[in-house]
């Protein structure tokens, strides 16, 4: 890139645009790895909300130009039942159903499972629309995807790291969700030269 104008004015705005151009580029170039891992599958990756405070906004845009996708930008996109929402509700059954008593028929509803048995009960008791399987193995993955034959959208998320993102993405899961993406990105190097 070029830019011209008055000397002190670049200088002055060179260290923050360089680290803000950096940053930006490799959250969108560790996206496009993780990206190019899902090849020859339909499986979407997604950022979080995990982002740096005041640049959630253009973190997330710099996932889209990596050729991912955004998760929610903020509660009120949708509901995510964590499991913490769900001890304190008393299980999952309880929590899905206060949800589907109070929730809007506008609004999506997701909801995390470490476990085979817990989806199992997410699936019998129905309201959630998606579930995340949290820090699930490659085998535990194929056994939701063959679970829920469709019925629901499944995201994998926890733990996820490039090394294992196409085997991952082999399972059939709609969504791989990484916070990593825009937490734990390199800076790409860049400098300004007169």
């Amino acid at each position: 890139m070029e830019i011209t104008g008055d000397a002190t004015s670049i200088l002055s705005g060179e260290r923050v645009a360089l680290n803000f151009a950096g940053r930006m580029s490799g959250i969108a170039t560790l996206t496009a790895a993780f990206v190019s891992e899902t090849r020859g599958t339909d499986t979407r990756v997604t950022c979080t909300r995990k982002t740096t405070p005041g640049l959630r906004i253009v973190e997330k845009q710099a996932v889209l130009h990596g050729g991912g996708f955004n998760h929610r930008f903020g509660l009120s996109d949708a509901i995510l039942i964590k499991d913490n929402h769900i001890a304190a509700a008393g299980g999952i059954r309880p929590v899905l159903q206060s949800v589907k008593e109070r929730a809007s028929h506008l609004i999506r509803c997701e909801i995390e499972v470490d476990r085979l048995d817990q989806l199992s009960e997410v699936l019998d008791e129905g309201g959630a629309d998606v579930v995340l399987l949290d820090n699930m193995d490659t085998q535990s993955l194929v056994k939701a995807v063959e679970m829920t034959a469709g019925r629901v959208v499944l995201e994998a998320s926890g733990n996820m790291k490039l090394d294992h993102i196409a085997e991952v993405a082999a399972t059939g899961v709609g969504y791989i969700s990484s916070g990593a993406l825009t937490h734990s990105a390199r800076v790409l190097d860049l400098g300004l030269d007169f």
